[in-house]
């Protein structure tokens, strides 16, 4: 593991705020495997211009590096292309900030096609302007004029690698444009077979790949099946960046389908966004949204926060929220709150099972606010009409008269229990 120096430097933010992002900055380290064998912080008004750090600070963090052997430094915030060049140049090893930082980790993370070149796309985007400096051994100048021929070997390949990371970016934006479109080709698939679609959305390390894997094993498949269909899980800051879809057929639910995302940061960098936004836009067509919160983190507010704030931040609003507080085995006894029927908060623990059937009778509730009962009268010589209520519908009450079935059924409020309903209501009109 790299022997690695975290810095951050600490502006109008309380105490307890810049603790929580300088053990955050920690945490995201471990995940990219680098060892933290210490930490700087400094007090600013606002952050350097030339160098981030203070001038003195920056020779002290040089020394901190030379006497540690550290071989990285990593910076709590997000640093200019010219910033990271001249901390550089004081310090002698490579310093990444905390936009950089993540990206490592995403490109650790990313198994599908579709997560790798997001991720590549995001950390091209990233380097593009910061590709100054990055030839600096190489001769500035080759004489005067205007003309690339007169330019040094520097310059000249700077030119080029912007060339070669522009042409890539054009070229990842059509290879994900069609893998957009093919998502859009599987999501209307989905929407034809009638499932309600619940998506899990949340602060990283929330708990949804947990939460999700413990709905799967409530599924009553086979040990064997339950194994294929589960995701990975692991106590980690985003350990999982890929989009799992899974069908839970609770038997006495409601079947549903339940789709895994990836999850949200604090000052999350706006190039990841940007690069994630099409798998994001799975959100959007959801039905129900369950917003995953660390119960047990003291700063959960916060992270229910950023969560709420990254949804605004993608346009996504006007879809039923129920706000599921896990890790509630976690949490101090000050902090325990019983589950009531009455509020959009359910806590459960995804680990022991606490309190995912308040949270099952909860997304029952809200699916059946986005249905409707009919009451009508089926002809005998429509039995394919029938046989697509008892299919597509629950049957509430039915009984056989002279003229015809009668059925009070309920139907689901997707696309197919809408097709189904309006032809019940032609049949039903007078």
């Amino acid at each position: 593991m790299t022997p690695t120096i975290v810095i951050g430097i600490r502006t109008e933010e309380s105490a307890d705020e810049f603790d929580h992002a300088m053990a955050e900055l920690t945490a995201l380290c471990e995940a990219a495997e680098l060892s933290v064998i210490s930490s700087m912080t400094q007090a600013l008004a606002h952050p350097d211009n030339a160098t981030w750090l203070g001038s003195g600070k920056a020779e002290e963090l040089s020394c901190e590096v030379n006497l540690n052997g550290a071989q990285l430094v990593v910076c709590l915030g997000n640093l200019s292309p010219a910033q990271l060049r001249n901390l550089q140049k004081i310090i002698h090893v490579p310093v990444w900030d905390r936009t950089n930082l993540i990206l490592e980790i995403f490109s650790r993370r990313a198994h599908t096609k579709e997560a790798r070149l997001q991720v590549e796309s995001a950390y091209l985007q990233y380097m593009l302007p910061r590709l100054t400096g990055m030839w600096q051994h190489l001769g500035r100048q080759g004489g005067g004029g205007g003309s690339r021929a007169n330019k040094g070997e520097g310059e000249k390949q700077i030119e080029l690698d912007r060339r070669q990371i522009s042409h890539r970016i054009t070229e990842l934006k059509k290879e994900l444009a069609a893998i957009d479109h093919t998502r859009d080709v599987q999501r209307h698939g989905r929407k034809r077979d009638g499932y309600p679609q619940v998506a899990l959305v949340g602060y990283t390390n929330a708990g949804k790949s947990t939460l999700m894997n413990h709905l799967i094993g409530m599924s009553g498949s086979s040990p064997e099946h339950v194994n294929e269909k589960q995701v990975f899980e692991k106590d980690m800051l985003f350990a999982t960046l890929d989009t799992s879809i899974r069908k839970i057929d609770i038997p006495g639910r409601k079947p549903f389908l339940l789709s895994d995302t990836v999850g949200f940061i604090e000052n999350i960098p706006h190039d990841l966004i940007k690069a994630f936004r099409s798998t994001l836009s799975e959100l959007k067509y959801a039905d129900v949204l369950l917003i995953v919160i660390d119960s047990s983190d003291e700063n959960h507010m916060t992270h229910q926060a950023v969560t709420e704030e990254t949804l605004r931040d993608l346009g996504i609003k006007d879809i039923p929220r129920i706000y599921v507080y896990n890790k509630a085995d976690l949490r101090s006894p000050e902090m325990t709150v019983e589950n009531n029927p009455e509020r959009e908060m359910i806590y459960v623990s995804a680990s022991t099972g606490y309190g995912i059937n308040d949270l099952l009778d909860s997304l029952e509730t809200v699916f059946r606010a986005k249905s409707r009962i009919v009451d009508v009268k089926i002809p005998y010589t429509s039995g394919e009409l029938i046989n697509r209520i008892h299919r597509d519908a629950v049957v509430l009450s039915e009984s056989y008269e002279e003229d015809g079935l009668h059925i009070v059924a309920e139907c689901d409020g997707n696309e197919k229990g809408a097709v189904l309903l309006a032809e019940l209501l032609r049949i039903a009109a007078p």
